[in-house]
């Protein structure tokens, strides 16, 4: 068996990395396993920042609740301080060191993690938060979840105390005592509910957690005694190492322990480890074996830092120097003393550029951040210019909405910022998004009681259109209708839920009043057409009349004629040229006739009288009757004219032309002035 095969194995995490140690056969350090994914590195090492920071050991306290970081700040690995880039004394880089393996030593956490997707939490409603924390407590590891329910827990209450804000103003509005106002809702209390149930399952974890390391510290002390006592056992010496090799098996596997008790115990436990080596010089074969063998680990170990000090990716780099120490310290025992010295050193000196390295890095790192920063503080900038403009109408704002949005995602793109200002840029920019919501959620409650007041006008105009659906008074029903549908047009938006239901309530009612209109006219288009078609057939035959050349006879022949086609009916509006084409054939007929102008005239007259009567609109009859007025008002004037004109010619003979034709002319206006004045007798009997 090689050397190298015997390599022990490290606790937790670090037994992939160490098996794949012990499959090398050339060179067993140079390949370590990389974890999955830069996100389970990130969780599962030591934080950079706390690798040199106290923590309150579990079995003093619970740890406390830390503020969260949003997954969308950048820096959810916290970084160095710029200031400790500078250049540490080697003693205080392997403190640091030693407090780094003993936390991770302790801590078992770290194989709860693992990856969760975070939500933009921002933009839920607070049922959606209670469903999503309900969520996580039921379905993921409790230590997993912590900045997630902490982060769920700040945007709930943010918007909770919103609420309770705007209705502590209207308590205080309606004449409220303050010391009275009290708010609080069935939402709010079953958060609370469930968020007590991520405490208490917490709670329980940690209680658990601090109850094992106490019983793993009580081992290792245990097996400190026992290993102690192998100096006094009087035994058979192969018997004795054998003892030895199965306490190192057992300490292997004993468990985390508190970090604070752990330096103390593991150099308890290699002091009478030595001790234990310097016992066997009485048979120097088992000693010289063992030392050995932790020699060519310890090579290997230190042939792999080498490799690490040229690692590009400083931070994968110092966490498998973590390993590398626990296993220099926990798997591995004593060498021969003369080799003590030089290796610790040569493996200190690598421990030593392995931490400049990080610190150069975070140097840079820094001024990138810093870049990051400007970017995002300009963000923040422009996200309080957007939210100073309030839109006075919804397109605005959803205009508005989009630039948020836009803004919103290159804040998230724009990359990690120091770690000092990682928390308050993170607030400037919740603060400033929750100032725009605030403006736009103002702006929509107004226009929420704007539209259910413009419900309330529509509502009066359904009961309106409804209430006159059924009437037959058309000459007023129709012009109400129309005159609604465009008041209905002018009013704006009501509540979405509102608007499809009412919209269907008044189109219903306005278009059963109108399909009772069209419907009816169609009846009358439809009378009015067969009525016109058999007043073309009555034309027909009646250009193949022949009079008998009995005035009398002929008279009644044409009357009643006149009368058969009113008897038919009106005909369609674009069609009323049809009387004029039956007049004309009258005329033709009344020229057979020896009868006077004027009772042709009043003949064809009551022919027109009796078409305008036909007509369901007055206004035909009321304007054929001006116009007779205003032709005898005409006529009137003329005669007077024509007799003024006489006096001119008062001492001419009577048998003057010229005196003749204005007289000719009177009698004519006499004669068409009394026509007319009948005409106007006829209407005014209608």
């Amino acid at each position: 068996m090689s050397t190298h095969d015997n390599l022990p194995e490290a606790d937790g995490n670090e037994e992939n990395k160490t098996k794949t140690l012990e499959k090398k056969t050339e060179n067993p350090i140079s390949e370590v396993q990389e974890p999955d994914s830069e996100a389970s590195e990130s969780k599962d090492a030591i934080s950079d920042k706390n690798a040199d920071v106290e923590v309150s050991p579990v079995e003093d306290s619970i740890p406390s609740e830390e503020p969260v970081v949003n997954e969308d700040t950048p820096n959810t690995e916290v970084e160095k301080e710029s200031s400790e880039a500078d250049a540490k004394p080697d003693d205080e880089i392997q403190s640091e060191m030693d407090d780094a393996v003993a936390k991770d030593s302790e801590d078992t956490s770290k194989l709860e993690r693992h990856d969760i997707e975070k939500k933009d939490y921002h933009a839920m409603s607070k049922e959606e938060l209670i469903a999503e924390l309900r969520h996580l407590i039921k379905n993921e590891k409790i230590l997993a979840i912590k900045e997630h329910v902490e982060e769920i827990k700040t945007e709930f209450n943010d918007k909770f105390n919103e609420e309770v804000e705007q209705k502590k103003d209207e308590f205080l509005a309606d004449g409220g005592d303050i010391i009275d106002f009290y708010y609080s809702t069935p939402l709010k209390k079953q958060f609370n509910s469930v968020y007590f149930d991520y405490k208490e399952k917490r709670s329980a974890y940690y209680q658990n957690l601090k109850k094992d390391l106490q019983a793993n510290l009580q081992k290792r002390l245990d097996i400190i005694e026992e290993l102690k006592g192998l100096l006094n056992v009087e035994e058979n010496i192969n018997t004795t190492y054998n003892h030895f090799k199965e306490i190192k098996e057992r300490w292997h596997n004993a468990g985390p322990i508190p970090r604070d008790k752990y330096n103390t115990v593991w150099n308890t436990y290699h002091h009478h480890t030595e001790n234990f080596y310097d016992f066997l010089h009485l048979n120097r074969d088992f000693r010289d074996l063992d030392f050995k063998h932790n020699l060519d680990q310890k090579l290997k170990i230190i042939e792999r830092a080498t490799e690490l000090a040229q690692e590009t990716d400083v931070n994968r780099a110092f966490r498998e120097l973590q390993i590398l120490h626990k296993m220099w310290k926990e798997d591995l025992g004593p060498v021969a003393k003369e080799y003590r010295e030089p290796i610790w050193e040569k493996f200190s000196a690598l421990t030593k550029q392995i931490h400049e390295n990080r610190q150069e890095f975070f140097k840079v790192q820094d001024k990138v951040y810093e870049k990051n920063l400007e970017v995002k503080q300009g963000i923040i900038t422009k996200i309080i210019e957007v939210t100073s403009d309030h839109p006075k109408n919804h397109g605005g704002w959803q205009q508005k909405i989009k630039e948020i949005e836009a803004l919103r995602e290159d804040f998230f793109k724009a990359g990690k910022v120091p770690s000092s200002a990682n928390e308050e840029t993170w607030s400037q920019f919740k603060s400033a998004v929750r100032d725009f919501n605030r403006n736009k959620n103002a702006f929509y409650k107004s226009l929420k009681k704007d539209q259910f007041e413009n419900l309330n006008k529509k509502m009066e105009l359904i009961k309106i259109a409804e209430d006159n659906k059924d009437s037959d008074d058309f000459s007023i029903a129709t012009p109400l209708m129309k005159k609604i549908q465009a008041d209905w047009k002018k009013i704006g938006h009501v509540p979405r839920k509102d608007s499809d239901r009412i919209w269907k309530r008044f189109k219903d009612a306005c278009n059963y009043y109108f399909d009772r209109i069209h419907a009816e006219k169609n009846e009358i288009n439809k009378e009015e057409t067969e009525a016109y078609e058999k007043k073309l057939a009555h034309i027909e035959s009646l250009k193949n009349l022949k009079l008998s050349g009995v005035p009398e006879n002929d008279l009644a022949t044409i009357k009643e004629n006149i009368n058969a086609w009113k008897a038919l009916g009106r005909v369609p509006y674009k069609k009323r040229n049809i009387e004029s084409d039956y007049n004309k054939i009258l005329d033709s007929l009344f020229e057979q006739l020896n009868l006077s102008r004027q009772e042709t005239e009043m003949i064809k007259y009551e022919n027109k009288l009796n078409s305008l009567a036909n007509q369901s609109d007055d206004r035909a009859l009321r304007n054929e009757q001006n116009f007779i007025r205003k032709k005898i008002e005409e006529v009137h004037n003329e005669i007077r004219q024509l007799e003024n004109n006489l006096q001119f010619f008062k001492h001419t003979d009577d048998d003057n032309p010229m005196v003749i034709e204005v007289r000719k002319n009177i009698g004519k206006h006499r004669e068409n002035l009394e026509v007319w004045k009948n005409k106007l007798k006829k209407i005014k009997e209608l």
